[in-house]
């Protein structure tokens, strides 16, 4: 089973603010609360995930890397790993007194219980990159 979610934030916050947090991989990763720490080398940000699920008994890496950017608007991510494979994308607009995000996800799992913690804890998720996006402007 595959998850998708797909949410649309208005923020007050400036496109160009929303690019730079959006832009930048250790910032959209510092706000995923299964992520317990990260490293980037070069293009590839390495995520040590740590997922409550009873298959998964430490950390898992997954290397992401930007697959496509068109500055100022548009992100795409994706991160592989032996347990999960994600899809991420950020599109800003402008919009009169702030900006307007949409973020797509798509999560694979390669284990029992992944699909299903993504499926329940998605939207928490993208409710703290909004949250992110507004304290950061």
């Amino acid at each position: 089973m595959t998850v998708r979610v797909e949410r649309t934030f208005d923020l007050s916050a400036t496109p160009e603010d929303v690019w730079a947090f959006i832009s930048d991989p250790e910032k959209r990763a510092s706000v995923i609360s299964v992520v317990d720490s990260y490293e980037r080398e070069g293009d590839t940000t390495t995520w040590h995930v740590r997922l409550p699920i009873p298959v998964v008994r430490s950390t898992i890496p997954v290397e992401t890397r930007d697959v496509e950017t068109r500055a100022p608007s548009y992100v795409r991510f994706v991160g592989k790993s032996r347990i999960f494979n994600v899809t991420g994308e950020h599109e800003i607009e402008d919009r009169e007194g702030g900006s307007r995000l949409v973020t797509r996800f798509v999560v694979d799992g390669k284990v029992p219980g992944v699909e299903p913690f993504f499926k329940r804890n998605l939207d928490d998720e993208l409710d703290e990159l909004r949250d992110a996006l507004e304290a950061e402007a």
